[in-house]
């Protein structure tokens, strides 16, 4: 079906294996969670723009070297593009991923309440992962000047969700309290004109009956 995208992809065996294992490695780019890979991706940007490298050992190892760590760095900033984007983006996407964590915690499908933990959890994640990679992307250029405007806005949505994050976080568990209020009166009313409607018919049956029977 899609032989004619793999012939211009690859044409022998070795570069569909080197193109096969390029692919593997964005896919694993986006596991930030594993500590084991992140250590290994570190290693190789470090090797790959080391400015100890003299230009005799720039060969064609070194240039794919290069060329995988900045599509690795690419995908990985692709994964959590919202938060190098205007505040209203980062809002908006953060929002979404909260109510699906949250969601799943209310049905018993995760451990912790993530209101507990977002605000400190997102100035962490700033810190420890999405500004350093927003520098890594400056400084090897891959966007052009686009790349001074994800690292500005990494920088300017950490600073606002350190000053409004924990503003927000209460404003959204008080519009889940407020819907769980409207929800519980919305049965109790159903409750209330499902069992009206039970008596009413109960007592037209008796009614019924009694006609019926000329009681």
């Amino acid at each position: 079906e899609y032989g004619e995208l793999q012939k211009c992809i690859f044409t022998t065996d070795a570069e569909y294996r080197r193109f096969r294992q390029i692919v593997v490695n964005l896919v694993m780019a986006t596991d930030i969670f594993d500590k084991e890979l992140g250590e290994l991706r570190k290693n190789r940007w470090a090797k790959a723009f080391s400015s100890d490298i003299n230009e005799c050992e720039i060969d064609s190892d070194h240039e794919n070297r290069k060329a995988t760590v900045v599509i690795e760095h690419i995908m990985q900033a692709s994964d959590v593009a919202h938060t190098m984007q205007h505040w209203h983006v980062y809002q908006k996407w953060n929002r979404r991923l909260f109510d699906e964590l949250y969601t799943a915690w209310r049905a018993g499908r995760m451990e912790r309440d993530p209101s507990t933990f977002w605000y400190q959890g997102e100035m962490s994640f700033f810190d420890g992962y999405i500004i350093p990679l927003a520098k890594k992307l400056k400084e090897c250029g891959v966007f052009g000047v686009a790349s001074d405007e994800c690292l500005n806005y990494a920088i300017d949505n950490r600073k606002e969700w350190e000053a409004k994050g924990q503003m927000i976080v209460s404003e959204i568990i008080s519009d889940y309290e407020q819907r769980d209020k409207e929800e519980a009166r919305r049965l109790q009313m159903a409750s209330e004109q499902s069992a009206n409607e039970g008596r009413k018919k109960k007592k037209f049956s008796r009614r019924r009956s009694l006609i019926t029977t000329g009681g």
